[in-house]
């Protein structure tokens, strides 16, 4: 077929082809030689076609030619490298975007806070594992900062679970602030912030600073959505009509001993049990200390599990307000962290 008919067939532009054919990617199958005219086989557009969809994911061609040479098995790990490349200098590209932005006015840093680097990090290890990617709410991937006249508090939700950390600053903070941080970015620059003894804390617009001690400064960008109004959620708590004291070793083992991805905790005066949907009459038996009413109440198990591994300390509080409400799960020593994880209907109910 004649150029301008392959043309349609593959989506390249003639002029397009007439380029990867004098590269070597895609030469066509007769050219005339009194005229010059380029003709192609049925059997090329395949070929073209891969080539054409490469090029609009920005691959260079010495990694086209490598794709298009390769069997299915290394051309998959070569787009998948040329992938993770991309999503990398693009993240690059969008933090030193945002150390630009926050140049560009000229407006001097906002001196917030300093606090110690290890328990900052540690701080924001436990509370961003609440964060979710939700392309239609992307304020779910931030983690809230508030600073007050007395603390540091770190909050982040995924609807389903929330995590909140208070933290007791190395000097009182100038003034009041909060901002939602990108989890990703933060996430990044937790380890730096673990390595410094002391990280001052200086907003700007349109992002942060964590300013740290012969070490590079770390700048997160702030995410301009709403954070969800956690305060009024946890006003509105009801009361606590069971609570159980548990060690949490075993408590997480139980859950990864658990075959399921539904679990049921059944708490009452014996201490605690780890039941399936199979099997309500059986399950792992747990010495727990328990006040209050007998309760079941079911979880998913990667709403629980996170909960309860980054809780501080050998022993987990479970305050529990009825199979339907929002459960809260604490250190049994150290209360500055703290999460809430949403229950899920029985198996076996109506």
């Amino acid at each position: 077929m004649p150029i301008g008919v392959f043309a349609q067939r593959s989506g390249l532009t003639s002029s397009a082809l007439r380029f990867y054919a004098d590269c070597g990617l895609l030469p066509p199958a007769e050219v005339d030689p009194v005229s010059g005219y380029r003709y192609y086989s049925a059997d090329q557009v395949a070929r073209a076609t891969v080539l054409r969809q490469l090029r609009e994911i920005a691959m260079p061609l010495a990694g086209v030619e490598a794709v298009l040479g390769s069997e299915a098995d290394e051309a998959s790990r070569l787009l998948d490298d040329h992938v993770s490349k991309v999503v990398g200098d693009a993240a690059a590209a969008q933090q030193k975007a945002a150390v630009i932005k926050s140049a560009l006015g000229n407006a001097p840093g906002l001196p917030i806070t300093a606090l110690k680097g290890p328990v900052l990090a540690d701080a924001v290890e436990q509370v961003l594992t609440a964060t979710a990617h939700e392309p239609k709410m992307p304020v779910l991937a931030g983690l809230r900062i508030e600073a007050s006249h007395e603390a540091v508090t770190l909050t982040a939700t995924d609807r389903y679970r929330l995590s909140t950390r208070t933290l007791v600053p190395t000097e009182p903070p100038r003034q009041t602030w909060a901002g939602t941080v990108d989890g990703d970015e933060l996430r990044a620059a937790v380890a730096e912030i673990r390595r410094s003894a002391l990280v001052r804390l200086e907003a700007v617009p349109h992002g942060i600073w964590f300013r740290v001690a012969d070490r590079e400064d770390r700048h997160c960008r702030l995410l301009p959505e709403e954070f969800p109004d956690y305060r009024l959620m946890l006003a509105s708590l009801g009361e606590v009509t069971t609570r159980a004291t548990v060690s949490k070793g075993l408590l997480l083992r139980a859950l990864e001993e658990h075959p399921g991805e539904r679990i049921a905790l059944h708490v009452a005066d014996h201490g605690m049990n780890v039941r399936s949907a199979d099997d309500e009459h059986s399950g792992i038996p747990l010495p727990a200390t328990a006040t209050g009413q007998a309760l079941q109440i079911w979880f998913e198990l990667t709403t629980l599990y996170p909960a309860v591994s980054t809780a501080i300390g050998p022993d987990v509080m479970l305050d529990l307000r009825g199979n339907d409400q929002p459960v809260t799960i604490r250190s049994a020593d150290r209360g500055d962290l703290t999460t809430l994880a949403m229950p899920i209907k029985s198996d076996h109910s109506a």
